[in-house]
């Protein structure tokens, strides 16, 4: 294991090591991180972005394949950055101090914690609506149900690692079964097989954009999975668990809200679950889907709050982030979903692909301590990052190739290149 040594924080265990990697004392098996990680990407939104893509494209070999496709990417991508925080027990954000510098980590910070931030918010608004929808609650109630689960969700982050472990153990299994007992239940409303080769197609998209929106419903939460992955045993227990969650759990939700999508239109398997007579299911099955994703969101936001403010208060930003997103909630941000998966997709690859570079390349397998101070900008890292993003952007402008891979390569390349050309800046604290 290529470990990076500092003393671990002293104080309540809640706070779960923000500033500092994780001791070998505080490692965790991969019965633990698999469902913590799993029941992170089992996210409602994600169905919505599989509805997007499901109507148009046929389901054989098209949309499968599209689906397989974007997920791998999505998954390697996570994989790799929770291979190396197995190894370091760092975070991304800790992580971002020695590819951006430990000024420019914090813009780092704040993309990464206000997109969780955003999505958090959104799932609480999201809340309010299914209850409005399925059990009648009158939208006058809306500002108290938004407050009820937006504080609710967050317990489990406030808690901590242990609390998120046991809440996932049981959550993540009974989900599955809710979820395939449902999609079993439309496969035969539509006739099987043929019946799914055989729905009408909807609206074009193209190719480029339908990996976008894929890749862009957990780009983000792929980019902190470190949150997570970094309480791994070793490099190659991070790397599995990372894998298994984004690629096979994003991937199961995605093809969810395609399938549910092709066949009854509607891509939220809780409103089909009602139409199929299993209201009471489905509420539970949404309760935990909301839940186990919620205080992962959360949780992520606080670590990257720490790292940019310097302090261990997670449990303190865990209570914050949820108020900002209560705002954000009450304003309406449920109705921005599709452009903000595209933000995502496009704008935050590119982290992840520079601190590959900067791990693997640069510094050949390791970082030094995080007490070790940094420059204040390791302008090889903004200005590949810069580049990489406008990159991405143009990409996705003009409908050229896969734009969260795009904007991964190019951060890689152009991070190498300028890290072989340009003076290394002297370290500060």
């Amino acid at each position: 294991m290529t470990s990076v040594t500092e003393k671990p924080v002293t104080g309540s265990k809640a706070e779960d090591f923000p500033l500092s990697p994780v001791p070998e004392s505080a490692r965790k098996s991969m019965i633990s991180l698999a469902p913590i990680l799993a029941g992170f990407t089992l996210y409602s939104g994600t169905l919505f972005a599989g509805g997007l893509v499901g109507p148009s494209f046929q389901f054989w070999p098209d949309l499968v394949g599209i689906i397989l496709l974007g997920n791998l990417i999505l998954g390697l991508y996570a994989a790799f950055l929770g291979y190396i925080a197995g190894e370091t027990g760092l975070t991304t954000v800790l992580m971002a101090r020695f590819s951006f510098g430990s000024v420019g980590s914090r813009w780092v910070d704040f993309i990464l914690g206000f997109t969780q931030i955003g999505w958090y918010a959104w799932g609480s608004a999201l809340m309010a609506q299914l209850l409005n929808n399925l059990a009648g609650v009158p939208e006058s109630w809306n500002w108290f149900i938004i407050l009820f689960f937006t504080y609710g969700f967050c317990s489990t982050a406030y808690f901590g690692y242990k609390a998120m472990d046991w809440l996932s153990r049981i959550a993540v299994p009974a989900m599955v079964v809710l979820m395939v007992w449902s999609l079993s239940i439309a496969a035969g409303d539509v006739g099987g097989f043929a019946g799914l080769q055989a729905a009408e197609l909807g609206d074009p998209l193209p190719l480029s954009a339908a990996i976008t929106i894929i890749v862009g419903t957990f780009v983000s939460g792929g980019t902190q999975a470190t949150n997570w992955s970094r309480f791994a045993k070793s490099g190659k227990a991070g790397f599995i668990a990372t894998l298994i969650a984004f690629f096979l759990g994003n991937g199961f939700l995605i093809f969810s809200g395609a399938f549910c999508a092709k066949v009854y239109g509607e891509p939220d398997i809780v409103q089909v679950m009602a139409t199929q007579g299993l209201l009471i299911w489905g509420l539970i099955l949404f309760f935990f889907n909301m839940w186990t994703t919620q205080d992962n969101t959360i949780y992520a936001f606080s670590i990257a709050g720490s790292n940019m403010f310097r302090t261990n208060k997670r449990t303190l930003l865990v209570l914050g982030g949820a108020t900002f997103a209560l705002v954000l909630a009450w304003g309406g941000i449920y109705e921005m979903l599709v452009q903000y998966l595209i933000l995502l997709g496009t704008f935050i690859p590119p982290i992840g692909g520079i601190i590959m570079a900067d791990y693997w390349i640069n510094r050949r397998g390791t970082f030094p301590a995080v007490s070790e101070p940094q420059p204040a900008f390791n302008w090889a890292g903004v200005i590949a990052y810069v580049a990489a993003s406008a990159i991405a952007y143009f990409t996705n402008q003009i409908g050229w190739g896969i734009v969260p891979i795009n904007g991964i390569l190019s951060a890689l390349v152009i991070y190498t290149v300028l890290t072989q050309v340009m003076p290394t800046t002297q370290s500060q604290s």
